[in-house]
Formats: C-alpha cells, sequence, structure tokens
C-alpha cells in the first residue's frame, strides 16, 4: 500500500505543476499519457505479482492433448468385436465361430443376452471340441458357440475372407525360415499380428482392454497345432483352410439372401450387393433395381461363387480398367467383362453382369462408372468397416503392405535371421 501511496502524491504533485497551462491540446495529450503510464505500470505490477491475481494463468491445450494422446478412440474393428463378442474369459472379451459368422452377415448384432463369463472348465471343454474338429467348409458351423476367438484372430480372419492369398502366401514364406513350408505355433502368433493393431490402448468404458488374448489356447491355436501346440501348420493345410473359410461365408451368404433356396433371384442379389454399403446413391441404386432388374430370373450358387472371387480381386481389376480406358471415362460391357478376365481368370456370367450393369447404370446408357461401383463394391467386401478416407484412396493397401512388411521384417530378427 505504501508503494501505491507514493505513485499517487507523485501523479498529483506533477499534474499541479502543469495546472497552469492552457493549451487543450497539451492537456489532452498529457492525460492520454499519464492514463496510459497508470495502465501500464498497474499490469507490470499485476503480471509480477502473483498475489494480486485475479485468474491465474491456465493453459488447457496442452493437458487436453495429453488426454488425447493417453486415451485413443477405439477403431470401429474394436467396437464391432466387443458388440458380436458373446464371450468373456478372464476379462478379456471373445467371438465365437457362430459369432464371427453373424458378424460378418449383420450389419447389427442380434442377440441382447449378457457376455457368458467362462470358467478354466469352460475353456477345457472348448479345447477338447476343437481338437476333434475336422477340415472343411462347415467347421465354423459345426463348431458353434464350442470355441473361442481372440480380437487379433478375428482381424486376422477378416483379411483371409475379403482378399486374395497372395499376400498371405508371401508373409507365410518369410516367417519360414528354414524352408520347410511349415509354421509353428509361435510363428502363427505373430503372423496374425501382421494383420493386427500395433501396440495400442483399448478402452471400454474407461477400463483398459488387455491385448493379451493370444495367451489363451483358443479354437484357431488347437486346431492348427493340436492341444499341447506341438504340431507344424502345412501351407497346403493353411490355404485349404482359407480357401474353406471363404467357401463357408460364402454359403452362409448365399442362404441368407436366397431365403433357404437353390437358387438367387437377381433383386436378391441386387440387395447382397448393397448390404453393408452406405453411399449416397443408395436410394438411386433401388430404384434402379424396382425399375430395371425383371422377375423371375435367379441366379445360381455358382455364379455367386464367381462373383465373390472377383470381389477378391478389385484392385487388379481397377488397375486393369485404368489401362484399358482413359481418365474416369464411364465403362462399357465389354471392357468390364476383359478386365474382370484379366484380374481373376475367370468370366462372370452374362446374368450377373446384366444385373450389375442395370442397377449401378446411372443414366440409362450401358455404361457405369467404375470409380462408384468399386467404392460400393470395397463396401461391401469390407462389411462397412472399410478404412476411413484420411488415410487416402489407397491407404487400407497401404496400410496392409506395411504392416505385413514390419511384422514379418520383425518376426525374421526375432528367429535370428540375418537380415
Amino acid at each position: 500500500m505504501a508503494t501505491w501511496a507514493r505513485l499517487g502524491a507523485t501523479l498529483r504533485s506533477t499534474a499541479k505543476s502543469f495546472w497552469p497551462v492552457r493549451s487543450i491540446f497539451y492537456r489532452r495529450a498529457f492525460g492520454a499519457g499519464l492514463l496510459g503510464s497508470v495502465v501500464a505500470g498497474g499490469f507490470i505490477y499485476y503480471k509480477n505479482e502473483p498475489r494480486w491475481r485475479l485468474w491465474p494463468h491456465i493453459v488447457y491445450a496442452e493437458d487436453e492433448k495429453q488426454e488425447q494422446i493417453m486415451v485413443p478412440q477405439m477403431s470401429m474393428r474394436r467396437r464391432r468385436f466387443n458388440q458380436f463378442a458373446s464371450m468373456i474369459y478372464e476379462d478379456e472379451p471373445y467371438m465365437t465361430p457362430r459369432d464371427f459368422l453373424h458378424s460378418v452377415l449383420m450389419e447389427k448384432v442380434d442377440h441382447k443376452l449378457k457376455k457368458k463369463v467362462l470358467t478354466k472348465a469352460d475353456l477345457d471343454e472348448m479345447i477338447k471340441v476343437a481338437s476333434k474338429a475336422e477340415a472343411g467348409n462347415n467347421l465354423f458351423r459345426g463348431i458353434g458357440d464350442k470355441g473361442l476367438i481372440s480380437y487379433t484372430e478375428y482381424l486376422f480372419l477378416l483379411t483371409i475372407i475379403t482378399k486374395s492369398d497372395t499376400g498371405f502366401h508371401i508373409a507365410f514364406k518369410m516367417l519360414d525360415i528354414d524352408g520347410s513350408e511349415t509354421v509353428d505355433k509361435m510363428e502363427f502368433q505373430k503372423l496374425k499380428k501382421v494383420n493386427g493393431p500395433k501396440k495400442e490402448l483399448l478402452r471400454q468404458g474407461g477400463t483398459e482392454l488387455s491385448d493379451n488374448a493370444d495367451e489363451v489356447d483358443t479354437t484357431l491355436q488347437v486346431f492348427f497345432f493340436g492341444k499341447d501346440g506341438n504340431k507344424k501348420l502345412q501351407y497346403k493345410d493353411f490355404c485349404r483352410f482359407m480357401e474353406d473359410l471363404q467357401a463357408e461365408v460364402q454359403e452362409v451368404e448365399f442362404t441368407q439372401f436366397s431365403k433357404g433356396m437353390k437358387t438367387m433371384r437377381r433383386e436378391d442379389f441386387a440387395e447382397w450387393l448393397l448390404h453393408f454399403t452406405n453411399e449416397e446413391d443408395n436410394e438411386a441404386y433401388q430404384d434402379n433395381m424396382r425399375k430395371r432388374i425383371p422377375t423371375g430370373q435367379s441366379i445360381t450358387f455358382d455364379e455367386f461363387k464367381e462373383f465373390c472371387l472377383f470381389t477378391y480381386h478389385l484392385e487388379d481389376f481397377a488397375i486393369s480398367v485404368k489401362m484399358s480406358i482413359e481418365g474416369s471415362k464411364p465403362i462399357g460391357l465389354a471392357q468390364f467383362k476383359r478386365a474382370v478376365m484379366i484380374a481373376t481368370g475367370h468370366e462372370l456370367s452374362d446374368n450377373v453382369l446384366d444385373t450389375v450393369f442395370k442397377l449401378f447404370d446411372m443414366d440409362g446408357d450401358d455404361c457405369l462408372s467404375h470409380k462408384e461401383f468399386l467404392a460400393v463394391m470395397k463396401d461391401r467386401v469390407h462389411r462397412g468397416l472399410r478404412v476411413q478416407p484420411q488415410y487416402g484412396v489407397s491407404g487400407y493397401w497401404k496400410c496392409v503392405k506395411r504392416e505385413t512388411l514390419e511384422g514379418a521384417q520383425e518376426a525374421l530378427r526375432k528367429n535370428g535371421s540375418p537380415i
């Protein structure tokens, strides 16, 4: 207070000494300068004297940034896995083979019961079932709810049912250090994580979810490597498993959309094409289906399988189209058929092609925009879980290739490879 008293006395003395000055201009100039000096002095004193502060100087941006780093958003795939997983073991959610099939068929989970908490006895029973399971395209349906699938295995299986086996063949070969065409249990763990997430914090309702579910003997591990984990997985058996799983998913989807019949109506095939998609033009596609696709015509299971094979090669198809037409011009039926043959080595039936063109041909000129068609098909193939646009148009493939290379290189280093 003494400081402020001395400052006030000085200002009053100075003001009296200038009182005789009669010029309005100088009085105004002096008044403005005096006011500025008082304000500036008070501000400096305020900044250097914390006890006089009314509002402390707080920065929230850095804390918020740290919080965002500590708690990342749960991925779409993790959320979907948690929604369909019906089992819990040691606080970790698991899918059953039936849950997995439901997750690739349905957009929303159909059961409302609480997740079943498994005991060690339940797990031992599931291991026994898996050890007796036989290979074939009825594996998952045969096991039903008597098995466990972890989150990393879920990602692994999603990739199998949406891709050709080329990328997996490369990864398998790189993990097969001695060239024996076999993979052991430890190598399989690394193979799964090639397509799994890197170390990430997984949270659900504020609770951390551990990512060590692979420590539990799951159905796939027992099926591939036996109860004791000592069996070797040969590449030919692995390829058969991939082909069987794709065939099983195809059969289940065909049965669902054909309503259990031996053939699928063309309008049902169109519904299957648009399932899991969320495009702005979906209403227009639906209108095309109602107006252009004739009733009473059907598609066989073999025709359906050939189209599924085509969807596993969408990137190859896109390259073929890009090389055969200029820019973003619409593609005609003959060019479409040729591009499919180049990409897959197989032809699509005229029945399927006619359905596709009538569905996606927006202006009725017997051509379609291949970019729009590919966008819809990629959403369909990935069951609505396609990587978001912020990663770029080809971001998903870049991510898969990068993760595959990094995962395989890490496996090579851990196995003593000189590379």
